[in-house]
C-alpha cells in the first residue's frame, strides 16, 4: 500500500464553492448549531484498509488555512461579508471533530461539532478518499490518461452535434468530491477551458481561482436536511430553508437545490414568492425528463416566463446526456449543466467510487433526506423518516 509523508490537499480553497456559500450562512444565522454527519459508501465496503492513511491526511488538514491571496480573493466577490471573512481567515480544522475507523474492511466515518464548523469537512474528506483509493488502486494511471480520455470524449461530442444550434449550452466542472485525483481535476477542467468553448467554470474554488473560471455552486442537501430540527415546524422547514437563503444573498446564488424532500414537495412549497425570488432551480435525483418537465409546468402555471429562469441538471450526467436534455429544453429555459465524476473520473479501467458524506443528525435529532431516486433516500431514524412522510403527505418508494 502506498504511504505518504506528505499533504495530499495542499490549499485551503481546494474544495466546492458551495461550501463556504452554506458556511457563511450558517454562520449568520446559526452559530451554535451543531449536527453529526456519517460516511456512506453505496455497494460494497472495502476501503476500511485505508483508515490509518485517512486519518494521517486529515491530522495535515489542521495546518491548512486562508493564505493572503486567497482571502483577497474571496473579498471580490460581493456576497461575502467582511466579518464571515476575517472568521474563516483565522479558521482551522478541528481534527477532533473526526471519528474514523476500519471495522471489518469497512470504512466508517462519523463528524461531530458545531454545523460551521463540520460543514467544510465533507469535500476535501472524499476527496481524498477518493484519491487515496485510487492512487493504490491504479498507480499507473496519470492525468496524461485522463486527457487523452477526454480528447477522445471531445471529437465525439463535436462529431454528435455538428447540425445542433449549441449557442446556448453551458457546462461546468462539479467533479471535486470523486476525483481521481486533484492533477486529473486541474488537467481536465484546463484542457476544457483551452478547448470547449461551452465550459464556463467549476464548482472547486481553488482550480477557478488559478484558473480564472467562475466559481459555480447552489447549496447542498444539508442546507434543508438541518431545517427539518431547527424549524419549530416541520413542515415549513423547507420554507424557512428557502427564506433564509435569500435573506443572506438577496439577488445572488439564487439557485435552490429540489430533492431534499421530493420534487413534488418542494414545488408545494416553492410559492410565487420564493419562484420569482429565485433564479432557478437544480436537479440532483430522479428522472432529468420528467424533473425538467415538472419544472417548466411549474412556471406557467405560475404566469413566470420559463425563458427568465434557469435549470441546473447535476445528476450523472456524460456529454451524451447534455445533448439529449439540451435538445429537448434550450429552446425552452435557460440550462447549465454541472458534471462530476464522469468528468474528473472518467478514465478507462477506472472504477469511481459512489459515496457520500450525509448530514445523519441535527442539534441532536435525526434529520433524513427523500430523494427522487429511492435507493438515494437516507435516515438513520425509521420513526422520523416515516414522520416526514405522514407530515409531507409523502408515500415511501420501498425499492
Amino acid at each position: 500500500m502506498k504511504q505518504y509523508n506528505y499533504p495530499i490537499l495542499k490549499t485551503f480553497l481546494d474544495t466546492d464553492v458551495y461550501k463556504f456559500y452554506m458556511q457563511q450562512a450558517v454562520f449568520y444565522h446559526y452559530k451554535n448549531v451543531d449536527v453529526v454527519a456519517e460516511f456512506i459508501f453505496r455497494g460494497e465496503n472495502i476501503l476500511g484498509g485505508y483508515s490509518d492513511i485517512l486519518q494521517e491526511q486529515i491530522k495535515m488538514m489542521r495546518c491548512l488555512s486562508l493564505s493572503n491571496e486567497e482571502y483577497i480573493y474571496m473579498n471580490s466577490f460581493p456576497f461575502f461579508k467582511k466579518e464571515y471573512l476575517l472568521w474563516l481567515r483565522n479558521f482551522r480544522y478541528n481534527t477532533s471533530q473526526v471519528e474514523i475507523n476500519n471495522y471489518k474492511g469497512q470504512l466508517n466515518i462519523r463528524i461531530s461539532g458545531l454545523w460551521k464548523e463540520v460543514i467544510l469537512w465533507e469535500v476535501p474528506i472524499l476527496a481524498l478518499i477518493s484519491e487515496v483509493f485510487h492512487s493504490n488502486f491504479s498507480p499507473k494511471i496519470t492525468s496524461r490518461n485522463a486527457i487523452q480520455h477526454l480528447d477522445y470524449k471531445l471529437i465525439d461530442f463535436f462529431n454528435s452535434t455538428k447540425y445542433v444550434d449549441l449557442s446556448r449550452l453551458k457546462i461546468v466542472d462539479f467533479g471535486t468530491r470523486r476525483r481521481f485525483s486533484y492533477d486529473v481535476q486541474y488537467s481536465i477542467v484546463k484542457r476544457l477551458k483551452e478547448k470547449f468553448p461551452f465550459f464556463i467554470g467549476s464548482s472547486n474554488f481553488h482550480i477557478s481561482r488559478i484558473l480564472k473560471l467562475q466559481p459555480i455552486g447552489t447549496q447542498a442537501h444539508e442546507w434543508f436536511q438541518a431545517h427539518q430540527q431547527i424549524s419549530s415546524n416541520l413542515k415549513e422547514s423547507q420554507t424557512l430553508a428557502l427564506k433564509t437563503w435569500l435573506y443572506q444573498y438577496n439577488n445572488y446564488l439564487n439557485i435552490a437545490l429540489t430533492d431534499s424532500i421530493n420534487m413534488d414537495t418542494f414545488l408545494h412549497d416553492f410559492n410565487l414568492y420564493f419562484t420569482s425570488s429565485y433564479q432557478g432551480i437544480r436537479h440532483d435525483s430522479g428522472d432529468p425528463v420528467k424533473w425538467a418537465e415538472k419544472a417548466l409546468a411549474h412556471y406557467e402555471k405560475l404566469g413566470i416566463n420559463p425563458c427568465t429562469k434557469t435549470l441546473i441538471f447535476s445528476d450523472n450526467l456524460n456529454f451524451k446526456r447534455i445533448i439529449s436534455l439540451y435538445k429537448m429544453f434550450s429552446h425552452k429555459i435557460n440550462m447549465i449543466f454541472g458534471i462530476g465524476t464522469k468528468l474528473t473520473c472518467d478514465i478507462p479501467h477506472v472504477k469511481p467510487l459512489n459515496m457520500v458524506l450525509k448530514l445523519v443528525k441535527c442539534n441532536g435529532k435525526p434529520v433524513a433526506k427523500l430523494s427522487d431516486s429511492p435507493e438515494k433516500t437516507f435516515c438513520l431514524d425509521k420513526n422520523f423518516l416515516q414522520h416526514l412522510c405522514k407530515v409531507f403527505n409523502i408515500t415511501l418508494n420501498k425499492k
